[in-house]
């Protein structure tokens, strides 16, 4: 009872006054009498964590709205304030719905606390803001972004002076600083115009854009290849901000035959024809798979809304085919190793990093070329941190390739996030250069599984929203951490390895190894057959992500050994 009328006060609280935005107090009348709807906005305040701010758009304390964004950036400006003389930021936006609001109100509560903000006068990627971070010498930065989600979200990702979005123990520093902010009273506000005039908010110049791309083709391998390659390209930006850089990037390295997919083309927060604008999900490539069939394109490209992640499609025999991130990544370290290597500029000692839930194909690939393989948690900002480490030791040359399997790649260390610009170039070179030696993607890749083993991974996502989603997630991991399966499809599990505490098991002798790594809510389970099972809350939406290898000879065992153990696996998560 005291729950429900803590959320009744504080809607109330919000609906006696006229807020700053009217479509608040639209909303607000709109739920009057809806305990349901009132409980849902109000029941808790939207979390800040490493991953920033990201929740559904609207009025209530469990929202994405003006009065939790310029809370959110009061508590930030709090702690560079404190940890920093004189800091400055970078901050920018996405297509998404209110997301150039979100980053004037940002600007605006920077400015009003003395901070020098430097803003994007228009829509960039993610790697965009990365980039400015470190080349304006800012201390921190912001990114109005949900990603890929739904066009009912929009959120926030903060980043540190390194180009990488923030630590945990800096996110726990800011997230006291919030905690002590009454977003209402307590939030520092300053004239936008008026601070563009003092100079306090600066846009940031063509200049730094210009060097960004810059950065972005020095990654090339074979410079030039793609001019008298042939390549037909069809693009689609998912209506986000990759359309002006990708499509420039790909001009420059000589890509002639574009061909954008119109509907998807300009920016749109509706995502009318992609509700769910994520690569990774089939669907939102419908149009571009259907303008490439007419096209008879040799490459579909897809970026999400901030163009940090790349998703592709080529031909095969029956129309096209879409490659997973795994598949994507392991094509491109394989390019980039036998290239740099027939080239003479792979470095001494080289590196690549990737996450703990991507492919294992990459440990087979690396050890042919000799190159050292980083695991990581998942996150791009942990693969960020291992380009910081080599840096500081003045070795970030040796770096060649980090990837995530959820379709995030980044080949050079000019930024320190993922990068769809730098990724949609490097991919059109490698589908250039294997055209001019009349293969397609499709046939480099069965290559590899020819030569290392068919890798089959797939994930299943398990939607829990709400409150009540919140704990059941909860429940479910204490589950397998207390009661652990002791074999799944059939097939004994030889070994667990657990990342928050920290602790590898082998389970047929008992030994246990540390895990160095941060600690994580993140399981995994191996198999006699050799599977692994991952599994890991989201960071940023409302689930349970499950991540399933398995490996042999042919794709008909693959497959049938994918569908049982995730029938399997589903019945003993019970969700």
């Amino acid at each position: 009872m005291y729950k429900k009328m803590k959320e009744m006060e504080l809607y109330q609280l919000w609906s006696g006054q006229e807020l700053d935005d009217p479509d608040l107090n639209t909303e607000l009348a709109g739920i009057a009498g809806d305990m349901e709807a009132i409980t849902d906005r109000f029941y808790r305040v939207l979390e800040f964590g490493t991953g920033g701010l990201r929740g559904v758009i609207g009025a209530g304390t469990n929202r994405m709205n003006i009065y939790t964004v310029r809370q959110a950036t009061q508590g930030i400006a709090d702690w560079l304030n404190a940890d920093y003389d004189a800091p400055r930021v970078a901050v920018s936006y996405d297509s998404r719905i209110k997301s150039d609001l979100f980053a004037r109100e940002t600007a605006r509560v920077f400015a009003a606390n003395g901070i020098k903000v430097f803003l994007y006068p228009e829509l960039m990627p993610t790697p965009c803001l990365s980039f400015a971070v470190r080349e304006l010498n800012c201390q921190g930065g912001v990114m109005v972004t949900a990603s890929h989600n739904p066009a009912k979200y929009n959120g926030y990702k903060a980043y540190g002076a390194d180009g990488c979005q923030i630590t945990l123990e800096v996110a726990e520093k800011v997230l006291d600083k919030i905690e002590k902010v009454d977003l209402f009273h307590d939030v520092k506000l300053t004239d936008f115009d008026e601070a563009v005039k003092a100079g306090s908010i600066e846009y940031i110049s063509a200049e730094i854009t210009e060097q960004f791309l810059n950065h972005v083709l020095a990654c090339q391998i074979h410079p030039g290849i793609c001019r008298d390659a042939g390549l037909k390209v069809v693009y689609t930006p998912l209506n986000g901000t990759g359309n002006k850089p990708v499509r420039e990037a790909l001009k420059r390295i000589g890509v002639k035959d574009i061909s954008v997919v119109k509907e998807q083309e300009k920016p749109d927060g509706n995502f009318t024809t992609c509700p769910f604008p994520n690569p990774e999900i089939a669907e939102a490539l419908d149009l571009g798979l259907k303008l490439a069939a007419e096209k008879q394109a040799d490459l579909l490209l897809a970026t999400d809304p901030d163009c940090d992640r790349v998703g592709i499609a080529v031909p095969e025999e029956n129309g096209f085919r879409l490659v997973t991130g795994n598949e994507t990544g392991a094509l491109l370290l394989d390019y980039i190793c036998s290239q740099r290597t027939a080239l003479g500029t792979m470095p001494q000692r080289p590196v690549t990093v990737k996450t703990i839930v991507t492919t294992e194909i990459i440990d087979k690939i690396a050890q042919k070329y000799g190159v050292e393989v980083i695991n990581v948690l998942t996150g791009f900002k942990f693969i960020g941190e291992q380009i910081g480490l080599l840096e500081q030791k003045g070795e970030q040359d040796r770096y060649i390739f980090g990837f995530e399997e959820s379709y995030g790649y980044l080949s050079g260390t000019y930024v320190r996030d993922k990068d769809g610009v730098n990724a949609s170039m490097l991919i059109c070179e490698m589908a250039a250069f294997y055209r001019r030696q009349g293969k397609t993607l499709l046939q480099r890749l069965n290559e590899l599984y020819q030569e290392f083993g068919v890798h089959c991974h797939t994930q299943q996502s398990f939607v829990c929203e709400g409150e009540s989603g919140m704990e059941e997630m909860a429940a479910a991991m204490e589950r397998l951490r207390s009661q652990p399966p002791k074999s799944i499809d059939g097939f004994a599990v030889i070994g667990t390895e657990d990342y928050e505490k920290s602790v590898i098991t082998d389970w047929k002798n008992g030994n246990e190894t540390k895990i160095d790594l941060p600690k994580s809510n993140v399981i995994a389970f191996r198999l006699e057959n050799g599977a692994r099972i991952v599994i890991r809350p989201s960071g940023t939406e409302p689930k349970i992500k499950v991540y399933y290898t398995t490996t042999a000879d042919t794709w008909e065992e693959v497959r049938k050994l994918d569908q049982t153990l995730k029938a399997d696996f589903s019945k003993i998560l019970g969700l």
